[in-house]
Formats: structure tokens, C-alpha cells, sequence
């Protein structure tokens, strides 16, 4: 079943205690050429600000520079979020990197700031942006569509590129945005699991086709922790922990090195609130990791599955990407 579905990755170009930029951005780039040589699907990077430990704050640059270090994969936004953007800087940013890198450049919306209220509000004065959320992605279709005579603002480059948008969320909103829209929608398990089954649902019930898509197309982000072991991914599952507990309580968003036990760093209720959280990850070996993602598969209908993969160590994340191949190998033999 695995066999037919595409794995992508989602990034924040996450960052270790005492490394730098550079450092960081490096070892991504170096990750997204992992995965483009494993045969993944997409690498997107997410637009967050003002959190120390994750560098993706400038992510159509990333997006370019990933795009230009690799070969096939397609490289995309997961997402830009567009209220603290004017659709027509978008609108050219994103043609231009199509126009550099032809069919492969995706742009994913989301109508979250990526950021604490203080940095949203210097990123962008009007804190009703996201009420417009709607309207400015059609605005995106149409600066990315054919040339209008009708138009007096084009995106140039961007015009007639027809950059790929899908729909990112993690509530009702933006899947019942999707199905009006006709646009492929992805799904946010990878932080926020709670109105999962209810967005799906609500996606493909009211979808409505279109030049974009004939039907529905869903992709659901998950948490992956992979690694040779079940005992191992579990070992190595403490970072997310840690850092969710670090989001949690307002810290800095380091990549931590794994503990054997998570006891005395958290409360009962933070334990409660982490676990749910990341209550989809998908933890173990390859065996377990193929169990696990086609028991959601079949009970979602995924068309894709992106990860998030916050390892500690470099080898260890890279060597994540062949462990989740392996399990795909593994489901295709059967």
C-alpha cells in the first residue's frame, strides 16, 4: 500500500545549542540532498520568526539555494504565511523560483503568523490579515494564472507560471477552503492532531473540482522518529519531547540531545500536553514505522505523507530518511 503513496519532508532547518546559521543551513542542505537522492517527494520548509533553534524565517531564499543543491526533488513552502506578506512579493518571489527551477517549486499557504503576537505585529501592522486569508489566495491564483487585460498589477516574473498552491491548516478553516477552491490541502497532524479526522472528512465531502484538480488531493504531515530499533527510535524521540516542552513553556527552540528518561523534566499535565502533541508520531523501526502509516493510510485515505524529522544528530537524521524507505520497500513486498 506505502508503495503508491509519496513521502515528503517538511523542515524548519533546525538548529543544535552552539552551532550557527551557516552550520545549520548547511547540514540542511545537505539533508534535502539525502532525500533527493532516496527518491522523496518534496522538501518544503516552514516560515516561522523570532524562535531561536529554527532557521527558516527567510524561506524563499531557502527555497531557492535548496532547489539550486539538488536535482528532482520538488522544494516548496509548507507554508509562506501570508498575512505577514503582500500577495504580489509572493506572487514574484515564487515565479521567480519556478521561472530558475522549473516544475519543481510548490507554494503552500497558511493563514497563522509563524510567530509570537509581538513578532507578528512587527512582520505586519494589520492584525485583521488573516480575516482576508480567502481573497488573498485568489489573488495569488491570479497573479500566478494567464495574463489578465483586465488586470492592471501583474507578477512579472510569476505571471502564467501557475506555481502549484495548496492549502496548509490545522482546523476546519482551511479544509473547507481547500474543497471550495478545488486545491490540494495538507493537514498539520504534525503539531496539532486534534481535528484530524474532522478536517479530512470535511475536505473531501465538499470538494469541489477544478482547473486545478479533478478531485481531492490530501497530505498529511506526521512527526517521524526512525531508527535501526523500536527501543532506539524511542531513545531518540526525547528531542522532540524536549523541544515541544520548550515551545510549551515559552523557551528557546534548540535541537537537545535524547535522555533516557524524561522523568524530572516535565510534570504530569506537561507529559499530557507533549504526548498529545505529537500524538501521531510515527516512533521505531522500519517494521513498526510500516505498520503504523498503513493503518493511517486506510483509515484516511492519504494521498502523501510529509515529516517532520527533529533528530539530534545529523547521521542519525539522515540515516531516519533510509529507515523510512525501507519500511515503504518492506509494505511494496508484501
Amino acid at each position: 500500500m506505502l508503495s503508491n503513496i509519496p513521502f515528503s519532508l517538511l523542515d524548519l532547518a533546525p538548529m543544535t545549542k552552539g552551532s550557527n546559521a551557516s552550520e545549520t543551513l548547511t547540514k540542511t542542505v545537505k539533508y534535502a540532498q539525502k532525500a533527493d537522492q532516496l527518491g522523496f517527494n518534496r522538501f518544503w520548509l516552514a516560515e516561522h520568526h523570532n524562535m531561536p533553534g529554527i532557521i527558516c524565517s527567510a524561506t524563499s531564499i531557502l527555497i531557492g539555494h535548496i532547489a539550486g543543491k539538488t536535482e528532482r526533488i520538488r522544494v516548496g513552502s509548507g507554508g509562506i504565511m501570508l498575512p505577514n506578506h503582500s500577495t504580489l512579493v509572493v506572487a514574484e518571489q515564487f515565479g521567480t523560483l519556478e521561472s530558475l527551477y522549473p516544475s519543481r517549486i510548490d507554494l503552500g499557504l497558511g493563514r497563522a503568523p509563524g510567530s509570537d503576537s509581538i513578532t507578528s505585529q512587527a512582520l505586519n501592522s494589520d492584525m485583521r490579515r488573516a480575516e482576508n486569508f480567502p481573497n488573498e489566495v485568489s489573488e495569488l491564483q491570479k497573479l500566478l494564472g494567464p495574463y489578465n487585460s483586465n488586470s492592471r498589477i501583474r507578477a512579472i516574473p510569476g505571471e502564467g507560471t501557475n506555481v502549484p498552491i495548496w492549502l496548509l491548516g490545522s482546523s476546519l478553516f482551511s479544509a473547507q477552503l481547500a474543497a471550495e477552491k478545488g486545491l490540494p490541502y495538507v493537514f498539520a497532524g504534525h503539531f496539532s492532531p486534534r481535528f484530524l479526522h474532522d478536517a479530512v472528512a470535511l475536505y473531501k465531502q465538499n470538494f469541489k473540482p477544478s482547473n486545478t484538480l479533478s478531485q481531492p488531493y490530501f497530505m498529511l504531515a506526521l512527526p517521524l522518529v526512525a531508527a535501526e530499533t523500536d527501543a532506539e527510535a524511542h531513545y531518540l524521540s526525547t528531542t522532540s519531547k524536549q523541544r515541544v516542552l520548550a515551545l510549551m513553556r515559552g523557551k528557546e527552540l534548540w535541537l537537545t540531545p535524547p535522555v533516557k528518561t524524561m522523568d524530572g523534566l516535565w510534570t504530569a499535565q506537561e507529559k499530557q500536553q507533549v504526548d498529545s502533541f505529537l500524538s501521531l508520531s510515527v516512533t521505531g523501526g522500519p517494521a513498526s514505522i510500516k505498520h503504523k502509516l498503513e493503518m493511517i493510510a486506510q483509515q484516511l485515505g492519504v494521498d502523501e505523507f510529509i515529516f517532520t524529522n527533529d533528530l539530534y544528530d545529523a547521521e542519525k537524521r539522515n540515516r531516519a530518511l533510509e529507515i523510512l524507505m525501507e519500511a515503504k520497500q518492506l509494505s511494496s513486498n508484501e
